[in-house]
């Protein structure tokens, strides 16, 4: 994302997060956000999709993979000019982290610089690609639960980063993989790398992710909607 972005424990800290979903349960019978204080009797969740109140697509919770999320990508890779690939496999890196809509708004509320949705976008990254877009009327914290909104945030976010690349570059790096950087560690780190410094720890670590997950997130814009 355009703030350095960096691996968070989260199997440990999913247990705090989920205490503090319980508590604002049993005290108030209803998150911040107005979804139900109870949901024992809800069905387990599938790996389809679900409308969601805000007209996007609810993420099922038991279900990390974006590969689904394939039509939506290509359609808003295309839009932004960007390349879907790159897209869908950006977010198989920011799938690490667990997207339920209840556990990134605990957790925001214990780590006010949180990101939101499964394009693990900051706050000032989706006011700054939502000027002047069809989403311009949305809010960042819109994302948890819509993920066709942090498609198209993130899809435009890199159309941005890609406007900010300089001219002539150096070191090596392909147009996407710099995209890539930028989004992980923001525009001024990409330039940077554009010109020929090396990406520390954590950038080389999301590059190395994003090389894991190139060719899974070609078979995914390849496939049918």
């Amino acid at each position: 994302m355009s703030t350095p972005h960096r691996r968070r424990k989260w199997p440990v800290v999913v247990v705090v997060v989920l205490a503090v979903v319980a508590v604002a349960r049993c005290g108030h019978g209803s998150d911040s956000d107005g979804s139900s204080g109870s949901q024992s009797s809800a069905p387990k969740a599938t790996g389809s999709p679900t409308p969601d109140a805000t007209g996007g697509t609810a993420q099922p919770k038991d279900d990390q993979d974006p590969t689904r999320y394939g039509p939506q990508v290509v359609a808003y890779a295309k839009k932004a000019g960007v390349n879907p690939r790159l897209l869908m496999a950006i977010l198989y890196v920011e799938s690490y982290k667990p997207h339920d809509p209840e556990l990134e708004r605990a957790w925001q509320r214990i780590k006010k610089d949180s990101a939101f949705g499964i394009a693990n976008m900051h706050k000032a990254a989706f006011d700054e690609a939502k000027r002047g877009r069809d989403f311009a009327n949305r809010n960042w914290d819109d994302l948890p639960g819509n993920p066709r909104l942090a498609i198209e945030a993130a899809a435009w976010h890199l159309h941005d980063l890609a406007a900010q690349l300089p001219a002539q570059r150096s070191g090596g790096h392909t147009k996407d993989e710099l995209l890539a950087l930028g989004y992980n560690a923001g525009a001024g780190n990409m330039s940077a790398f554009a010109h020929g410094a090396k990406p520390g720890p954590a950038a080389q670590s999301y590059l190395d992710r994003l090389h894991q997950n190139w060719d899974k997130a070609g078979e995914a814009v390849k496939r049918p909607g």
